[in-house]
C-alpha cells in the first residue's frame, strides 16, 4: 500500500516520505480499514515536529483519524462490520501506524459507522476535533438548560462544541471568536451570540447576557484565565483541551476555584477514560442522524501532498479541518 511516514522529527518537507509500505492483517479484535480520507489535526504535527512528543517508534505513519470501507476482520471482529462504511479516531495514538495510508488496521471500538449521507472527507474531520468537543461538554454532566460559552467558536473543535451544546438543549449558547470567517462560522454552527474576546469590555458583555456562564469549553485555558475567571458562574466548569498562550499560568485557586465553587478539568482524547470516548463516538452518530449540521472541510491534499498538509495546519489559519486524500 501507499502510504507516508517518517522516522525522525523535523519540518514536514524534511521527514515525511512517501512509498510502498506492506499491508497489515488485522489482529484479533481488529479490522482493516481502506481509508478514503485522513484528517490532520494539530497534535500530528506537533508529534511530527518533536515539540510535545518524543518518537515513540521506529517508524511512525502519522495522523489519528480517517474514514473508509472496512475491509477485513481479525478474529472476535463483528462479521457485520465488513464492506461497511465508517469514521475512526485514535490510529495512531498508542500505535504507529495512523491514517496517512491507504489502509490502517484499529481496535473495533474505534470505528463506527459513517451515515450514507455523510461523505469520507467529513467523516474524517469528526475523530480528534467532535470527540474533544464531546468531552469537554459532557464530562460534568449533560448541558440541559444550562449556560454555555465555547472559546474558540470559529475552530474546528469550538464549532463542534458550539453544535452539540445546542443539540444538547443548552439553554443558552455562545463563543468566542477574533472576528471575520470565525465570528460567522461561530453563529453558523448555532451560537446565540458572539465575543470579541479581545475587547476590554468582553467579560462585561459576557455578564449581561448571562449573568454567569454554567459550562466553558476553553481553547487555552492559560491565555484566557482572565476572561473565564470573571464570566464563569457560582458551581460552574470550566474544561479546557488546549493552553498554547500559558503554558504555566496564575489561577486564581481561592477567589475563584474555591469560593465558587468552579471545576477546572482538562481534556486530552487518547487518555480520556474509554467509556466517554465510546459514549462520544455513539452520541456523535445520533447528531449526525438527527440534527442541522455545519461541517468545515478546511482543504484536500492527494497523499502525495501531506507535507503541504502539514504546514496548512501548522500556518494557523485553516477554515476547518484539513484532510489528506490517501487514493488520489
Amino acid at each position: 500500500m501507499r502510504a507516508v511516514w517518517y522516522t525522525r522529527p523535523g519540518p514536514a518537507r524534511e521527514v515525511l516520505q512517501l512509498g510502498e509500505r506492506p499491508v497489515a492483517e488485522p489482529a484479533p479484535g481488529e479490522v482493516r480499514v481502506r481509508l478514503l480520507a485522513s484528517g490532520v489535526n494539530p497534535a500530528d504535527t506537533y508529534r511530527r515536529a518533536g515539540t510535545s512528543y518524543a518518537n515513540e517508534w521506529p517508524l511512525i505513519i502519522p495522523h489519528s483519524d480517517g474514514a473508509g470501507l472496512v475491509e477485513a476482520l481479525g478474529e472476535s471482529a463483528p462479521a457485520g462490520l465488513l464492506g461497511q462504511r465508517v469514521w475512526l479516531y485514535n490510529a495512531q495514538r498508542g500505535r504507529p501506524f495512523g491514517t496517512a495510508a491507504e489502509a490502517t488496521c484499529v481496535p473495533v471500538e474505534n470505528v463506527t459507522a459513517l451515515p450514507e449521507d455523510i461523505g469520507f472527507e467529513t467523516g474524517a474531520c469528526l475523530g480528534i476535533p467532535a470527540m474533544t468537543a464531546h468531552r469537554c461538554l459532557f464530562a460534568d454532566g449533560p448541558v440541559r438548560g444550562l449556560r454555555v460559552l465555547v472559546s474558540g467558536g470559529g475552530g474546528a473543535v469550538g464549532n463542534y462544541a458550539v453544535q452539540l451544546a445546542r443539540w444538547g438543549g443548552a439553554a443558552w449558547v455562545g463563543a468566542t471568536a477574533s472576528g471575520g470567517w470565525k465570528s460567522e462560522d461561530a453563529k453558523a454552527a448555532g451560537a446565540d451570540a458572539v465575543f470579541d474576546y479581545r475587547a476590554p469590555d468582553c467579560a462585561a458583555r459576557i455578564m449581561a447576557a448571562t449573568g454567569g456562564v454554567d459550562r466553558i469549553v476553553e481553547v487555552d485555558v492559560g491565555g484566557n484565565v482572565g476572561l473565564w475567571s470573571e464570566v464563569v458562574a457560582l458551581n460552574g466548569s470550566v474544561i479546557g483541551y488546549a493552553s498554547r498562550g500559558g503554558l504555566t499560568p496564575s489561577i486564581p485557586v481561592s477567589a475563584v476555584l474555591m469560593r465558587k465553587n468552579v471545576n477546572l478539568r482538562g481534556v486530552v482524547l487518547n487518555s480520556a477514560p474509554a467509556a466517554a470516548r465510546r459514549r462520544a463516538m455513539e452520541e456523535i452518530d445520533t447528531w449526525l442522524r438527527q440534527a442541522p449540521r455545519l461541517h468545515r472541510v478546511a482543504a484536500a491534499y492527494p497523499l502525495a501532498e501531506t507535507a503541504a498538509a502539514h504546514e496548512a495546519v501548522e500556518a494557523g489559519s485553516k477554515r476547518g479541518t484539513v484532510v489528506v486524500l490517501p487514493g488520489a
